[in-house]
């Protein structure tokens, strides 16, 4: 099992990098919390994915080992927290709307969701994904 508070690194361009980590935590309130942090200069930014309630479309792992880091709306639409792209693609979308700041923030993440999984459309790279070459053994 991998260790969530590692902090991985994210380079940008060669004058900006990035530390960032993942972490699941049950709030205070009970409700499940998937959060991607960014270290940058002294600077903190929390993207936090909260668990919707019943019929909200807003869902994280809650927990569950298994799918840990997975944020989905419920209509086909998801994201997993711990791959570089997805975080990369949080920080270009925070960075285009102007959200980075110095200090420490906190983001509601689901603000960003649609535009992340737009630029890390996993369904588009398997359908660019060229065939299986004639004779090759089935897959798993």
């Amino acid at each position: 099992m991998r260790n969530d508070r590692r902090l991985r690194r994210l380079v940008v361009d060669e004058n900006t990098a990035y530390l960032w980590n993942f972490r699941q935590t049950k709030g205070a309130d009970g409700v499940w919390r998937d959060t991607v942090t960014l270290h940058r200069d002294g600077d903190r930014t929390r993207f936090v994915f909260r668990a919707g309630g019943a019929g909200s479309g807003r869902y994280v792992s809650e927990g569950d080992i298994w799918f840990q880091g997975c944020a989905v709306d419920g209509r086909g639409s998801g994201i997993n927290l711990r791959e570089p792209a997805v975080v990369r693609a949080l920080l270009d979308e925070a960075t285009r709307r102007g959200l980075l700041r110095p200090g420490d923030r906190e983001l509601d993440g689901w603000d960003l969701f649609y535009a992340v999984e737009a630029a890390v459309d996993l369904k588009r790279a398997a359908a660019a994904t060229p065939a299986t070459p004639p004779g090759s053994p089935p897959g798993p």
